[in-house]
């Protein structure tokens, strides 16, 4: 029987990335590994092995976050995530204040166009 694979972020992360995402009853979350939301075949959210979560926003609602929070731009495998905003560890702590942010990643993804998919 194969072994039920789990995340690869430190347990607590994960909880209170779970946690968030719960907060918003349209988004499901997804991936064994690395946990993640979409829709549309468009990711909105994800935790990075490393602990980090990763919110996409759309322009103006990035860079208020980032001057907010004093936060950064996500950057995964050597490569600047453009879209998505680093959640800072303490905000992630603070879910009620991290909801927000979490509905406008919904919401924009949402508004994306949809990717073809690839399942047959």
């Amino acid at each position: 029987m194969a072994k039920k694979e789990s995340p690869a972020a430190p347990a607590d992360k994960v909880a209170l990335y779970e946690k968030l995402v719960a907060t918003n009853a349209e988004a499901e979350l997804k991936g064994a590994t690395m946990p993640y939301t979409s829709f549309n075949g468009n990711m909105s959210s994800y935790l990075h092995p490393s602990g980090t979560v990763a919110l996409r926003l759309p322009a103006e609602a990035r860079e208020a976050f980032l001057k907010k929070h004093k936060a950064y731009l996500m950057e995964a495998y050597g490569i600047v995530q453009k879209e998505y905003v680093a959640v800072p560890d303490a905000l992630l702590k603070k879910t009620t204040e991290l909801k927000p942010y979490f509905k406008a990643s919904v919401d924009y993804v949402k508004s994306l166009k949809p990717k073809p998919t690839k399942k047959k």
